[in-house]
């Protein structure tokens, strides 16, 4: 077996991981992170705040069990766009400007994820026959 095989799992918790995490570590920081979004002038600072939450944490954990992994990587990549603009676009701030291009970053390799799928060790590919470690049926018939 090839120790390729499980560069899309350890792809997929590399950028999973760190999602997941954030989105955990606002439900900590409801006020810091509704007057966070508050500052940039984003509307509705609750609805934005629990909407990063179910991204962040919710899209994290999907992407690491590769439950409909290119959807979900899809939206992760608009959602880091999204908040590089929103959030990082300050190019002045040299640390404004690493986080927006860690978040560029991202979205590409969120786009691989999405062009080429989950791979093996994923729930959307468990059925695969053939495919000895992911878990899928081999056909009895």
């Amino acid at each position: 077996m090839s120790a390729t095989r499980y560069l899309p799992f350890v792809g997929r918790l590399l950028i999973g991981l760190p999602f997941a995490m954030s989105g955990f570590s606002k439900l900590g920081a409801y006020s810091a992170t509704t007057g966070m979004i508050d500052a940039v002038g984003l509307p509705f600072p609750p609805l934005a705040f629990t909407v990063a939450v179910l991204v962040e944490l919710g899209g994290g954990l999907l992407l690491i069990a590769g439950y409909r992994t290119r959807s979900v990587a899809a939206a992760l990549a608009l959602f880091s766009l999204a908040t590089a603009f929103s959030f990082h676009s300050n190019f002045a701030d040299q640390n404004q400007m690493i986080h927006f291009l860690k978040n560029v970053m991202m979205a590409g390799g969120l786009l691989q994820i999405a062009a080429f799928g989950a791979g093996a060790f994923s729930i959307d590919n468990r059925h695969q026959a053939g495919e000895p470690g992911t878990g899928a049926a081999v056909a009895a018939h």
